[in-house]
C-alpha cells in the first residue's frame, strides 16, 4: 500500500539549501517512516549536558518530543492521493523544518494546541496507527507540542500553508549567522580561527557555541568519532587560541565561547 510514499531527510549547510550535508530518502513501510526520520533529525542536532547538584542532566538543543510528534502527524495525516509530494524533513543551522503533502484539515486549530484537537484524513491509516501506538486518537499530540515548547522558550514554533503543503518549522529565536570569512567557523567567533582550522575544530567551536558550559563527557558523547587524546588536543588548541574557555570546578565546570571584545 502506498509504495510510492517516501520521506526525504536532508541536513543542510547553513540557513539555505544550496548544500548538502547529509542526505536520506526513507522508502520502507509507512509505519516505520516517521521513527526513521526521528532518528535522522536526532543524529544532526546537539545535545548538551548541565550539572544540577550530583547530576547530569541531558538536554537536546530542540524539542525533540515536539519534533517527532510532527513528524508522526506529516505522515499519518499526510494527503496520499498527492503522489508526486513527498514528507520532507529538512535540518538547517537555525531550525528544523518539516512539510507535509496535503493542507491542514479544516477542524484543526493550531493556534490552539491544547485543546486537545482530533481528525483524521486517512480513515483507514489511522486506526493501523493507533494499534501500533504511533497515534492515540484523543488529540493528546498537539497538547504534548504545546507542552513542551514551554520548556524552549528559545525555540518559536511557526506553521503555514504552502501550495498544497503544511509546513512546520522550529526556529532558534536567538540565531547568529554563520559568517563566511575565509572558510572560518561561525560568526559567534568572529574570525577567531582561520580557515586553515580542521572540521573536527570546527565542530567542537560550533557545540560549544550552541551548549555553552558543555562538559568533555558531553562532547565526547556527542563527537564520539573524535578520539579523547585529539578531542584533548583540540580544546587545548582552543583554549590557546582564546576561542573558548573553561570556567568551573574541573569535575562540574565546562566550556564556553569567548566573546571578541568591541574595540578590537
Amino acid at each position: 500500500m502506498f509504495h510510492y510514499a517516501k520521506v526525504e531527510c536532508a541536513r543542510f549547510k547553513g540557513v539555505s539549501s544550496d548544500e548538502f550535508i547529509d542526505q536520506k530518502s526513507i522508502t520502507t513501510n509507512i509505519a516505520s517512516q516517521a521513527e526513521e526520520a526521528y532518528n535522522f533529525v536526532l543524529r544532526h542536532i546537539n545535545k548538551g549536558a548541565t550539572v544540577e547538584g550530583v547530576y547530569t542532566v541531558s538536554r537536546w538543543e530542540y524539542p525533540v518530543k515536539a519534533i517527532r510528534e510532527v513528524i508522526r502527524n506529516a505522515v499519518v495525516h499526510r494527503d496520499y492521493s498527492l503522489t508526486g509530494k513527498d514528507v520532507k524533513v529538512a535540518i538547517y543551522d537555525d531550525m528544523v523544518e518539516i512539510i507535509s503533502p496535503g493542507l491542514l484539515l479544516p477542524s484543526i486549530d493550531y493556534s490552539a494546541m491544547e485543546s486537545r484537537q482530533s481528525d483524521a484524513r486517512n480513515k483507514v491509516i489511522a486506526p493501523i496507527f493507533k494499534r501500533i501506538g504511533i497515534i492515540d486518537q484523543w488529540g493528546n499530540g498537539l497538547k504534548l507540542i504545546a507542552d513542551e515548547l514551554k520548556e524552549y522558550p528559545n525555540i518559536e514554533l511557526r506553521w503555514k500553508e504552502v501550495g498544497l503543503s503544511f509546513q512546520v518549522q522550529f526556529v532558534k529565536r536567538n540565531f547568529v549567522p554563520t559568517e563566511k570569512d575565509d572558510g572560518g567557523v561561525n560568526g559567534g567567533v568572529n574570525g577567531g580561527v582561520n580557515g586553515g582550522v580542521n572540521g573536527g575544530v570546527e565542530q567542537i567551536v560550533k557545540l560549544v557555541s550552541d551548549n555553552e558550559g558543555i562538559n568533555v563527557s558531553a562532547i565526547r558523547e556527542k563527537l564520539p568519532e573524535i578520539t579523547k587524546r585529539t578531542l584533548e588536543r583540540y580544546l587545548q588548541k582552543l583554549r590557546k587560541d582564546n576561542i573558548i574557555e573553561f570556567r568551573g570546578a574541573p569535575k562540574t565546570g565546562g566550556y564556553y565561547i569567548l566573546k571578541p571584545r568591541k574595540n578590537e
